[in-house]
């Protein structure tokens, strides 16, 4: 399940996301545009629905990514503890998300609410959900390595350059970590064959 639900959220993200881009009256550049842009009514009218509904969806199938991560628990009861708070917080993220969609960038205060709770989420998620399978035996530690260096570049860019392009920077990298977290796990519930 949870394999399924995050090569979805990488998969459905993407395609909403560029296709409303395409949408997206000229001129457009992650350089100057927040991916909150799509979505705005006023500024992208032919294309705010598809970044939204993308948001909204992507954001049901992140539900399923977190609760299948279920799959990582082991005898350890304090792997187990950060992992289960990496859930939880990871359902809240996903919902986030969701509201994101719902309340586009036009809506002002509601949207800032929801984008602030999602990247922060985001964040402490991912540092949640690697440190707690950092020395799991079925963990590729370079993905791990991987999702520690793009947070912490995330942040410092974040608070030292800031603008769209770290937004952009942010989501796709938290993508990739997801993505490979995917096929780490393909790897542990389809071990090949030696």
């Amino acid at each position: 399940m949870s394999c399924l639900a995050g090569l979805m959220v990488v998969v459905l993200y993407c395609f909403f996301t560029f296709t409303s881009a395409a949408l997206y009256p000229p001129p457009f550049s992650p350089v100057t545009n927040w991916l909150s842009d799509l979505g705005s009514w006023s500024g992208n009218p032919n294309g705010a629905i598809l970044y939204n509904v993308g948001c909204v969806v992507t954001g049901l199938a992140l539900f399923l990514f977190y609760i299948g991560l279920y799959k990582w628990y082991d005898g350890k009861k304090w792997r187990r503890i950060l992992l289960t708070a990496g859930q939880i917080l990871g359902l809240c993220s996903a919902f986030s998300l969701m509201m994101i969609g719902v309340f586009s960038a036009d809506s002002g205060e509601p949207h800032l609410f929801w984008s602030a709770a999602f990247f922060t989420l985001n964040f402490i998620v991912v540092l949640l959900v690697i440190t707690s399978l950092m020395t799991h035996h079925k963990f590729m530690k370079a993905i791990g390595i991987y999702g520690y260096l793009v947070t912490i570049a995330s942040l410092v860019l974040d608070y030292t350059v800031g603008g769209p392009l770290v937004e952009w920077f942010t989501v796709f990298t938290a993508l990739g970590f997801a993505g490979l977290l995917v096929i780490n796990m393909l790897n542990v519930a389809y071990p090949s064959k030696k």
